[in-house]
């Protein structure tokens, strides 16, 4: 083999060598990045540590390999559909004291199977769609929240694992029966109410009230339609009689008749 063979192939295996060092290079400051609002370390796995940093948002980039991610004590408002969805080693995920009003359902798809604790504690939560937790092994923290007692919340806590450390700070705020105010929610249901009763029974109210509302406009309609047709009938006569009779008109024309 040449030298001018050699020094291509040379050439070319050098190339190919940069090229993948560079790309498992990329690959790992990928993985191992951390935000710069944030601080990371090891223990037994990546730690990653963003409390108290007014953030408003969930940082993007966030390292593959987080095993723990702390977000307490932020001004963050919603957590968006697959917002964690590239951590598929997520353990812990702490998002207590922040400004919650919305979590999106599918916001933790990816970590459905990984993550075993999350707080959701000390935010403005009033209600989830049932759906958020679906196949959610983890164990949630949902305590002081202004919770909407309903329906909806009874469907959403039967799809979870509530920490039971906590379980009892988990209180009606508001509720479709006043009585239950101010109560915790789980010794609400355990006394055997079923707030999805009086969601029926609220629904057949309407109904029924909205039943009674078409039976009355119907049968006004149909009153004032009775009564219509009466005043006409009456002007109607009143105008018939108001007309020359029959009799006096022939017995004008018998007299023109004689006259003539």
């Amino acid at each position: 083999m040449g030298a001018s063979k050699r020094s291509i192939i040379q050439h070319r295996s050098g190339s190919y060598f940069f090229f993948t060092g560079t790309l498992l290079l990329l690959s790992f400051v990928g993985v191992m990045a951390c935000p710069h609002v944030c601080h990371c370390s090891e223990r037994n796995g990546k730690v990653v540590q963003c409390t108290s940093r007014n953030l408003e948002i969930i940082p993007a980039n966030l390292p593959k390999d987080t095993v723990v991610l702390l977000l307490s004590s932020n001004r963050i408002r919603h957590v968006h559909k697959e917002a964690f969805a590239d951590l598929k080693h997520l353990r812990e995920l702490d998002l207590s004291h922040n400004s919650l009003e919305s979590v999106e359902v599918g916001s933790f798809q990816g970590v459905l199977d990984s993550l075993r604790t999350l707080d959701l504690s000390n935010n403005r939560l009033s209600s989830l769609p049932r759906e958020t937790f679906t196949k959610l092994h983890a164990r949630i923290r949902l305590s002081n929240n202004p919770w909407n007692c309903d329906c909806s919340l009874q469907e959403v806590l039967r799809e979870l694992k509530l920490d039971p450390e906590t379980v009892n700070e988990v209180s009606c705020q508001t509720s479709v029966q006043e009585e239950y105010v101010g109560q915790p929610v789980i010794q609400v249901l355990d006394s055997g109410i079923n707030f999805c009763n009086f969601h029926h029974k609220t629904t057949d109210m309407a109904m029924f009230i909205a039943m009674f509302c078409w039976f009355f406009m119907v049968t006004a309609y149909i009153v004032y339609y009775i009564k219509h047709n009466q005043e006409d009938a009456r002007r109607h006569m009143e105008y018939l009689k108001s007309l020359p009779s029959t009799s006096h008109i022939s017995k004008d024309y018998d007299t023109a008749s004689s006259v003539f």
